[in-house]
């Protein structure tokens, strides 16, 4: 078999994801991580360091996603600066986690998601204002139901199963119906990951958590700092403070 040239290898290279986007890929790991947690949780006698290595590696890549902004070299301003500390909590509460049993540790990166994606949206914001330039244009694709579901979806709020032969989904307000995450998952923006997310309850057969794709990673990022459509924008997408997590760093020690 003849190997192709070295040079025709550059043109399969995909292009580095930009630091908007590799805080929406973060926000997917800290919420694979809880429900990997919350299934550890309710599972018999479960080990009690199963999350250490998935914390250690969350505080590494939410340090890398910190220093994938500062190589942006964005003039410094409040909300930019606000943007990092928030994100250096994300880290330290990760690897503080490292060491405490799994419930406590679930406590530390309960608002992890919801907290990336509001970093995320800051980041688009400044991005877009300090160098210049237009607001993106809206895909073609993304309708505002559509971009208000991949919102949801990137805070980790949604998930799917079905019964007696129907499907349906669970959200948080807004709504995100099943006939939007078919459309969005006939575009290639949205899957499920299949049992994979914490049961509705006590007892019952494991959620399929509904994820973003690669492709729906690039689409939100592009609209994520649009103007909302409506008199409301879905849950997450402003940075907001981490309750509590003083006083669980507190009782864990």
């Amino acid at each position: 078999m003849t190997e192709p040239p070295a040079e025709s290898l550059l043109f399969d290279v995909a292009p580095p994801p930009t630091p908007v986007e590799r805080l929406l890929h973060l926000a997917d790991q800290y919420t694979q991580h809880n429900d990997a947690l919350d299934l550890l949780l309710r599972a018999t006698d479960p080990p009690s360091d199963a999350h250490a290595a998935s914390a250690q590696h969350l505080a590494t890549d939410t340090q890398s996603a910190i220093k994938a902004i500062h190589g942006e070299r964005l003039y410094e301003s409040v909300e930019l600066t606000e943007t990092v500390m928030r994100l250096k909590q994300l880290a330290f509460l990760a690897g503080a986690s490292v060491d405490l049993d799994a419930r406590a540790a679930r406590e530390l990166t309960a608002l992890a998601p919801e907290a990336a994606v509001g970093c995320a949206v800051t980041l688009a914001g400044e991005t877009r204002r300090r160098r210049w330039t237009t607001a993106p244009a809206p895909d073609e694709r993304l309708n505002a139901v559509h971009r208000t579901a991949l919102a949801e979806i990137a805070c980790g709020h949604v998930v799917a199963s079905s019964s007696l032969g129907r499907e349906f989904t669970r959200s948080r307000e807004p709504k995100v119906l099943m006939s939007t995450l078919r459309s969005l998952e006939t575009k290639g923006l949205a899957e499920r990951t299949a049992r994979s997310a914490p049961a509705a309850y006590i007892g019952g057969p494991p959620l399929d958590r509904v994820r973003l794709t690669s492709t729906g990673v690039t689409a939100l990022a592009s609209v994520i700092d649009a103007p909302p459509a409506g008199p409301r924008t879905a849950p997450g997408t402003t940075p907001r403070p981490l309750p509590a997590t003083a006083q669980a760093t507190t009782r864990s020690r």
